[in-house]
């Protein structure tokens, strides 16, 4: 039982490790769409195709040429070897090479300049040196006679060499690399056994000869070994290394475009944004504009247009911050005026009772200053609180019945509350705290204007807004209404205007400036409007609040 459910665990928790894996390779895989990524692929691999195509194609050709070597080698091979047979070797008292007619066969034959042609006897010793017997001697340039040999220099001129030789030993076969290693002793032995060698061996001092040896056979028996070796490999290596230049170059050609036109592409627009961005910083609060790129269709447009928004939403902030403060410092200075001109009149009072209405005018200031002090906290502090908490489902339903049924049962305001609930799914992706502060300042707000025997009412219904679903929440009263000039002008900060027989001071004018803060950050509306009866007269005021619906899973 323990060990199939041991197996269970371990097979989700394979098959969890195989969803991440596949997460992970689809966020780094480049979107089909992506114009950039289609840029960049094709700029570089056409300099590559260039590349590959003319080294696969020379491959193929130095492959040829090797093995056209190798096939005329062996055909001249087996034809001195068959002369050899005929012409210089015994059959009694035993199989054996006579030597002389040997080396006289091979002085009578014509060997190109670049081959050589050595015949061993059955022991693997020389019996005849085609190069020997035409004079022809390697030679090697000597320094000055007092200056030592540049070896260094000799190493640096091949190094090259020895590095493209490196790479190439790479793509070699087993066999091959074993043919390179082979020495000519080697190769001997192994013919005298019976069996023909050809390939490319390198000898002692670096180069790569091509060599073809045949054992002489004029019955069965081998009697001796022609070797015919062709010197000029590395002269067609270098040939092809030279054919290779044309693709190079071509291939750094098209690196090269496509290098400016990435940089075109890609570099410029993006230096333009980083030297706006920079100016921006330095510009101490005055606009800049960034660059328009709303015409490219890629990641660098979608880019452009970005920092444009985020720039211009860092411009409303600081000119919405500037302009609070200079609210704050208006709204500030009323009741400090007036507690400082009670404060210069109070010594000159010689009555008690102007004296005691002073004192109270200061009391009433200061009760203002506090309230106004503590709501201009809140809303300074509405965005960084908005920021910190997370966002959730929230039951809109739900949270307007506990609202109302708070008010109704502790009496405030007198009106009764009551909630009109027309939708099943009544959710929303919000904050519960903020938005609660929303309906409680809409709600006092709908209390204030009522009468003592009113009704506040709160509908809930189901809306449609930039092609989604939304849920709208009206609070309506039976107040006096708005006047139709002020039902943008109440969500402006410091803004009240308040029944008859309200105390001055008691409000101060930030509810609903901070209401529709809230509802905006949560990508919401707010609106006011007024009420009419079935004659056309104001019957009271309503707020709607419209907030998009939380989707279903």
């Amino acid at each position: 039982m323990w060990g199939t459910v041991i197996r269970k665990i371990d097979a989700q928790a394979f098959k969890a490790g195989l969803q991440r894996a596949g997460a992970v390779l689809r966020n780094l895989t480049p979107r089909p769409s992506s114009r950039l990524a289609q840029l960049i692929l094709v700029a570089n691999f056409v300099a590559l195709g260039v590349l590959v195509v003319g080294m696969m194609a020379l491959s193929e050709t130095r492959r040829g040429l090797v093995n056209a070597k190798l096939d005329s080698l062996r055909a001249q091979g087996e034809l001195i070897a068959n002369v050899l047979a005929e012409g210089a070797s015994d059959g009694a008292p035993a199989p054996r090479l006579r030597n002389e007619d040997a080396r006289a066969i091979l002085r009578q034959l014509y060997v190109p300049e670049e081959s050589r042609v050595i015949v061993f006897d059955k022991s693997g010793g020389i019996v005849a040196d085609s190069h020997l017997l035409a004079d022809v001697f390697e030679t090697t340039t000597l320094p000055p006679p007092g200056q030592p040999a540049s070896d260094l220099a000799v190493q640096a001129r091949g190094l090259p060499t020895r590095v493209l030789d490196g790479l190439s030993n790479l793509l070699r076969s087993r066999e091959e690399r074993a043919a390179l290693d082979r020495n000519l002793v080697d190769e001997v032995r192994q013919v005298i056994e019976g069996d023909s060698v050809g390939g490319v061996r390198r000898e002692v001092d670096g180069r790569r000869v091509v060599s073809v040896s045949i054992p002489i056979q004029p019955v069965r028996a081998v009697v001796g070994v022609v070797t015919i070796e062709s010197y000029d490999l590395d002269h067609l290596i270098e040939a092809e290394r030279r054919a290779l230049l044309p693709f190079i170059l071509i291939a750094a050609l098209v690196t090269g475009m496509s290098s400016l036109a990435l940089t075109v592409f890609i570099a410029r627009p993006i230096r333009r944004l980083a030297r706006a961005a920079r100016e921006a910083r330095r510009a101490g609060g005055r606009r800049v504009r960034m660059p328009d790129l709303r015409s490219r269709n890629d990641e660098i447009g979608e880019l452009g247009i970005a920092l444009s928004e985020m720039t211009e939403a860092l411009y409303d902030r600081l000119d919405a911050i500037e302009s609070f403060a200079a609210d704050v410092s208006h709204e500030l200075k009323n009741p400090l005026t007036s507690i400082r001109s009670a404060v210069e009149v109070l010594p000159l009072a010689k009555d008690e009772e102007r004296r005691d209405r002073l004192l109270a005018v200061i009391a009433a200031d200061v009760k203002r200053l506090d309230r106004l002090i503590t709501d201009i906290s809140r809303a300074s502090r509405v965005d960084a609180e908005l920021a910190r908490e997370d966002v959730g489902p929230l039951d809109l339903a739900g949270l307007l019945t506990e609202l109302a049924d708070s008010y109704n049962e502790s009496g405030r305001g007198g009106s009764m509350i009551e909630v009109d609930c027309q939708v099943r799914n009544g959710r929303v992706m919000g904050r519960d705290g903020p938005l609660g502060q929303v309906f409680r300042n809409l709600i006092d707000n709908a209390l204030t204007f009522s009468p003592e025997d009113g009704k506040v009412r709160i509908r809930l219904q189901r809306g449609h807004r930039h092609g989604q679903s939304s849920l709208l929440v009206r609070v309506e009263d039976e107040g006096p209404g708005i006047p139709e000039d002020n039902l943008e002008t109440v969500f402006e900060r410091f803004y009240t205007e308040r029944p008859k027989g309200t105390a001055f001071g008691t409000h101060s004018g930030l509810g609903l400036a901070i209401s529709r803060q809230i509802v905006q950050a949560h990508g919401g509306r707010i609106t006011a409007a007024n009420r009419r009866d079935a004659d056309g007269q104001v019957a009271g005021a309503c707020f709607t609040v419209e907030l998009p619906a939380a989707t279903s899973d």
